[in-house]
């Protein structure tokens, strides 16, 4: 049976009227998978604002911990403000925020650590942090802040 010019015509434009629909469909699916990083990335950058706008208040506290004279030191107060940094800490830690790890010994590494003095006389081949002045921090595994270090060869 022969097809007639118009049934040819109607098959050619649901031809083209499905390819457009498959192509719409790309799109859409394209879209929504482009909007969903954006949202992402939007809420990772708000995220990383706030915490960064944090972090000076962390370190206060946290130097006010470490310079609490001890006659005050098994006071409950001070326990107390102790117990505060560490549930803080528990909480920005399950927002992402991870402390980079800049204890003596720990090998440099510039995209974690900023060198902030270098001791010039020590001798050897490898650099290593000698003590951490200023904590740091990533976020969601990105570098928010870089540990400030002393940095010594061993």
């Amino acid at each position: 049976m022969a097809k007639s010019k118009k049934q040819v015509e109607l098959e050619q434009q649901v031809g083209e009227l499905t390819q457009d629909l498959q192509r719409i469909r790309a799109d859409f699916e394209n879209y929504r998978k482009r909007t969903e990083t954006e949202k992402t990335a939007a809420r990772d950058a708000g995220s990383a604002v706030t915490v960064q706008k944090l972090l000076p208040a962390i370190d206060n506290i946290e130097r006010a911990i470490r310079h609490a004279p001890d006659d005050i030191a098994e006071h409950s107060w001070v326990k107390g403000v102790t117990g505060l940094t560490k549930q803080l800490d528990k909480s920005l830690e399950n927002l992402g925020l991870q402390r980079i790890d800049a204890s003596k010994g720990v090998s440099f590494n510039p995209d974690l650590h900023e060198a902030i003095q270098f001791d010039e006389d020590a001798e050897g081949d490898s650099e290593i942090v000698d003590e951490q002045l200023q904590a740091g921090y990533t976020l969601n595994g990105s570098v928010i802040r870089p540990a400030m270090v002393k940095v010594t060869r061993s």
